[in-house]
């Protein structure tokens, strides 16, 4: 343990004195980049522990100013960004707002249509766009934008995150239940990807149909309490329940309102996320308590996923000496870039469809249960391509040219 940290000690001290030493060469750079994050009217979260915070996203953008600043200070480069949130129909006038203030790296939070079109119209004036939020594989796929890279995950390395898992355990035989928006049935054919990729067997499917209802009410627990257990009556043997509720509207009340007591896994139970507050393995605890000082609460996905895009550039900035957005880009998808993620391996970026490797962690709302990819899911290149579109697999041709 003392060789381990004399040896990190030792890095740490040698890239200090590189970042002194070439601080004096160095050029002044003033980075400037921008969130956008747009805000959908949708129901209130099951719980009230799940409603989003007013700086979601913006504490995490924060908290990488301040880390990208203490870098660049030896370098003479300074970091600014700017936060905006905007409506649906006001996204596209707030991203103009921020390109004709000369910013050309941007953070966009919302879903895919929108991030689709955004990064098409930042497109037109160079800027580099990445996207903080939409799980939806088109996007990284036959859709997918050369200026546009990810660092939310994406649905199907969610899926396999959970299925490395499950077969890990020995719990091959899944029961699928999804439910009926198609942001849910998006999740849900990622999970039947997932089933085929890593053979697992949906022994039976079936769909929670959303009917517009109230899901807070003061008696909502006692329906939920005698319908969801007739709901899951008479399903074949299996080892687990999968559930694709991306729109929150069930999945959360099924844990112990099944027929047959069974692990649950998906959208609640144990579930794929990129980051929580609970988690402190690989020197997390560090990113926590300097989260937790700046924000005054524990971080959340979208959190994490701004800090890390904007960690990236400041990264790519200090190594590349640059902060156009081109020699951002390219820097990124080069063999030269990596970061530490705090979840126990450098992330690097997928120079096929601009995803972000990284590991995924499964979370009982609690602990970090587990950290996929899975011991024993081996890839000739990179062991977090086992999780998500691998390049064999990709549609994507934007990034071949």
């Amino acid at each position: 343990m003392l060789n381990r940290f004399a040896t990190l000690f030792a890095a740490a001290l040698l890239c200090a004195v590189t970042l002194f030493f070439t601080a004096g060469t160095a050029a002044a750079i003033d980075v400037r980049a921008a969130v956008l994050r747009v805000d959908y009217q949708v129901q209130r979260p099951i719980s009230r522990f799940d409603e989003a915070p007013e700086d979601l996203g913006f504490a995490g953008a924060a908290l990488a100013d301040q880390d990208n600043n203490s870098t660049g200070s030896f370098m003479g480069h300074t970091y600014e960004t700017i936060q905006k949130s905007a409506a649906p129909d006001a996204a596209d006038a707030a991203l103009d707002e921020i390109l004709a203030d000369g910013i050309r790296l941007i953070v966009i939070h919302a879903r895919e249509e929108d991030v689709l079109r955004l990064a098409d119209r930042a497109a037109e004036e160079g800027a580099l766009v990445f996207n903080a939020r939409a799980g939806d594989m088109a996007m990284r796929n036959e859709d997918c934008r050369a200026n546009l890279l990810h660092t939310a995950t994406s649905y199907a390395q969610q899926a396999d995150a959970i299925a490395q898992f499950a077969i890990w355990k020995k719990w091959p035989r899944w029961v699928l239940i999804s439910g009926s928006n198609p942001a849910d049935m998006a999740l849900a054919d990622a999970y039947r990807r997932a089933a085929t990729k890593f053979g697992a067997q949906i022994v039976e499917e079936r769909t929670f149909e959303d009917t517009g209802g109230a899901r807070r009410t003061d008696s909502g627990h006692v329906l939920v309490q005698r319908q969801l257990p007739t709901f899951m009556q008479d399903l074949p043997e299996h080892d687990v329940v999968i559930t694709a509720d991306e729109t929150d509207y069930f999945a959360a009340y099924l844990t112990y309102h099944l027929w047959d007591p069974r692990p649950v896994m998906g959208s609640s139970g144990l579930r794929p996320v990129q980051m929580h507050g609970g988690h402190e393995a690989y020197g997390a605890t560090q990113l926590q308590t300097r989260f937790e000082k700046l924000a005054g609460r524990y971080i959340k996905d979208a959190d994490y996923n701004v800090w890390i895009a904007l960690r990236a550039v400041g990264e790519a900035v200090t190594r590349a000496q640059t902060a156009e957005p081109d020699g951002v880009k390219d820097y990124l998808l080069s063999d030269q870039f990596e970061l530490a993620g705090f979840k126990g391996q450098e992330v690097t970026f997928r120079d096929w469809n601009g995803q972000m490797r990284q590991q995924v962690m499964l979370y009982d709302d609690r602990v970090t249960v587990s950290v996929s990819p899975q011991e024993g899911f081996l890839h000739q290149n990179a062991v977090q391509d086992t999780l998500g579109l691998d390049r064999p697999e990709s549609a994507c041709t934007a990034f071949s040219n």
